[in-house]
């Protein structure tokens, strides 16, 4: 023990504390990289979590003993990555996450029987309200959504039907195109029963109103603007003639444009039309009178004024050949009336016509190699450009009385097409990388560079500086008895004291040359402070001397 507390008296506070410095810092950082290194690799679990769900997932873990790690603000959990399908199903089974608010679970846990009708009435509407709220948080851009539905009760001996409404509020992030949102209000109007797509309003979470549920648009029910009848015709359109040419061409040779000219004017046209060859008998009527007269030479007798059907018969004649001769007359008149033919027409022309269709294709040419293998451009034939032209016109369904137009034009690309990229074969199929073992590469490359930095720049020179003695101390004579080499011992403690450092280089060289000589240079360092006006004339002679030599 003697010799112990000896050497650490010899060695120095500052060394020691040097020395625990260095030890500190080596167990520390490398019980940093082995926590990094046994640490598993941590993936999301899920995200854009409730509070609610967060907690009971967290107690679920925490029951299994698994290890786990909260992000943001407590919305995204983390836990080892090859656990996570198995934690999905397991929590899944228990019914987590809920994804907030109520869903139809709340009939499971309800007592039906001391239940009035006005609570199941509520907790239905609540139901549904939450069922809502989770379809609407699956889809693409939305992160929370509140969903609150106006069921009116239809009162009694009333005729007049009140309709449902609902409002929607959504935290999004960017913006919602307006066929998400039309897609959304459809989405909601089917769920509830009753419900129509124009009275429901959607409002994000800076107040912008994305949808008006007090507006009726008046176009048939379907709340779609001309504008985006328009673009989508275009789109669909585009859409049918790029494919049809891609597969001619190839896919990226080819880019079409659609530009199509509506009509939104609604036309109510009323026309009749006659037609004089197409005739009916609709009645026909025919008259015919006949008449007839005995000739009695002018003779005016009371038989011939008296009425034919009042005459007495006469009497029988002998002969036919003794009749008097007679006059007869007949008249026949016919009527006939015709239906002619008519055609009444009204015709409703509501908004939204096709009245043009224009269409460009610019399709790319050729890439060949010349014979000094540089690749150039070869335009296409006119054949093969007619021939997309027609497929073009068929695909539109081209009229030219109403002025389509297609142009089909082919010019070479600014970019041209990059060189395909060709799989690894063979052994370097074995090298080909995930992004997951890349970025666990880089991060074993990196603590190693760190660890091998702090090796050379930090725990070697200071292991150097405590360990190592100095150089201009070592040389240094043995202590004696001689005023001489008492003063020179003097100079060098004099010359030594000058540099604060040359305090640890003695330490050294006692430590080196043993206890005696460690008492030597104190009680030199004792002589110079006893005797310093001395000291500071034995160095200046010492100064003489040389200059003189």
């Amino acid at each position: 023990m003697q010799n112990l507390l000896e050497f650490i008296k010899t060695i120095g506070v500052p060394r020691i504390a040097a020395m625990g410095a260095v030890a500190l810092a080596l167990v520390g950082f490398f019980t940093f990289i082995i926590l990094r290194v046994t640490t598993p690799d941590m993936a999301p679990l899920f995200t854009n979590l409730t509070l609610d769900d967060s907690a009971a997932i967290a107690k679920e873990l925490d029951r299994e003993n698994v290890a786990y790690q909260l992000r943001g603000q407590g919305d995204v959990i983390l836990v080892p990555r090859d656990q996570v399908a198995r934690l999905r199903m397991q929590l899944a089974e228990t019914g987590l996450p809920k994804g907030g608010g109520v869903g139809y679970e709340i009939f499971d846990k309800s007592d039906a029987l001391g239940t009035t009708s006005f609570v199941q009435n509520i907790d239905a509407v609540r139901a549904l309200e939450g069922e809502l709220e989770r379809t609407i948080r699956t889809l693409d851009g939305v992160e929370d959504a509140r969903v609150h539905l106006v069921m009116p009760e239809r009162p009694l001996f009333s005729r007049d039907k009140v309709e449902p409404s609902a409002s929607i509020v959504m935290r999004v992030r960017g913006t919602l195109e307006p066929g998400q949102v039309r897609a959304i209000r459809h989405l909601v109007a089917t769920a509830v029963n009753g419900l129509r797509p124009q009275r429901i309003s959607i409002v994000d979470e800076a107040g912008n109103l994305l949808a008006d549920g007090a507006a009726d648009d008046g176009n048939g029910g379907g709340d779609i603007s001309t504008d985006e009848r328009q673009i989508a015709y275009e789109n669909r359109l585009r859409k049918q003639v790029a494919a049809i040419v891609n597969s001619v061409v190839g896919p990226n040779h080819a880019r079409v444009e659609v530009n199509a000219d509506f009509d939104f004017n609604k036309i109510t046209e009323t026309s009749d039309k006659y037609d004089p060859d197409g005739r009916v008998v609709r009645s026909s009527q025919t008259r015919e009178e006949t008449s007839a007269t005995n000739s009695n030479n002018g003779e005016v007798t009371v038989g011939n004024e008296i009425p034919q059907g009042q005459q007495a018969q006469p009497p029988a004649a002998p002969a036919a050949a003794n009749a008097p001769p007679r006059d007869e007359s007949r008249k026949t008149e016919e009527t006939i009336n015709y239906e002619i033919s008519k055609i009444t027409k009204t015709q409703v022309t509501e908004g939204g016509r096709v009245s043009r269709i224009s269409v460009a294709v610019l399709v790319d040419g050729t890439y060949v190699k010349n014979d000094k293998g540089e690749v150039v451009y070869k335009p296409r034939s006119k054949e093969e450009i007619d021939q997309i032209a027609a497929l073009v016109r068929s695909a539109i369904g081209f009229d030219q009385k109403r002025g389509d137009q297609v142009q089909v034009v082919n010019l070479p690309f600014a970019e041209p097409p990059a060189e395909p990229i060709e799989a690894p074969s063979g052994w370097l199929a074995a090298l080909h990388f995930s992004k997951d073992d890349i970025m666990t590469s880089i991060e074993w490359v990196v603590m190693g560079l760190l660890g091998f930095a702090v090796l050379l720049l930090v725990v070697r020179p200071l292991v150097r500086r405590v360990v190592a003695p100095a150089d201009g101390l070592a040389a240094l004579p043995p202590a004696s008895d001689s005023p001489a080499t008492d003063a020179g011992a003097v100079a060098e403690t004099v010359t030594f004291k000058a540099q604060p450092s040359d305090t640890a280089k003695m330490i050294d060289i006692a430590q080196i040359q043993g206890q005696v000589h460690a008492q030597s240079v104190e009680k030199v360092g004792e002589i110079a402070d006893r005797n310093p006006h001395e000291t500071v004339s034995i160095i200046r002679q010492w100064l003489h001397e040389n200059a003189a030599a």
